[in-house]
């Protein structure tokens, strides 16, 4: 069990590292022409004014690069392990919890997505390791 948390964690690792770079460096694309896909255009989000940079860079870039980091940690250590389940659950159910919420609104989009299914998806994965993998009970 300990080896596929471990490989979950790296996955993690890679993709919220991942997202967290390319959020700081799509404005920089963006800047120089390059022919690489916007974070922005992917999440469906278009900039209107300067701060709209910092906000994609600290909220997207930031966070995703500190959850990369985090995850990383949380290969090698059964304490930091227990903390990136519990963050990687809390703030994937969170988002979760936003879209469905927001899908009870009517006229909204269709709540089923491939981000609300990563979403789902991780949380579950999450929570079932916290509650059955024993020396994660016994850490922290």
């Amino acid at each position: 069990m300990i080896w596929i948390i471990r490989l979950f964690l790296l996955s993690m690792t890679l993709m919220y590292f991942g997202i967290g770079v390319w959020a700081i460096l799509s404005p920089l694309f963006a800047a120089v022409d390059a022919d690489y896909p916007s974070i922005t255009e992917y999440i469906g989000l278009s900039i209107s004014s300067q701060i709209g940079y910092s906000e994609i860079a600290g909220i997207y870039g930031g966070l995703n690069l500190g959850v990369g980091v985090l995850c990383f940690i949380g290969i090698f250590s059964l304490n930091y392990m227990k903390i990136s389940l519990q963050l990687l659950m809390f703030l994937t159910g969170s988002i979760a919890a936003g879209r469905i919420i927001f899908a009870a609104i009517p006229s909204t989009p269709p709540l089923v997505n491939t981000f609300f299914l990563f979403e789902i998806l991780t949380f579950t994965f999450c929570l079932v390791a916290l509650l059955l993998f024993k020396p994660l009970k016994k850490s922290a």
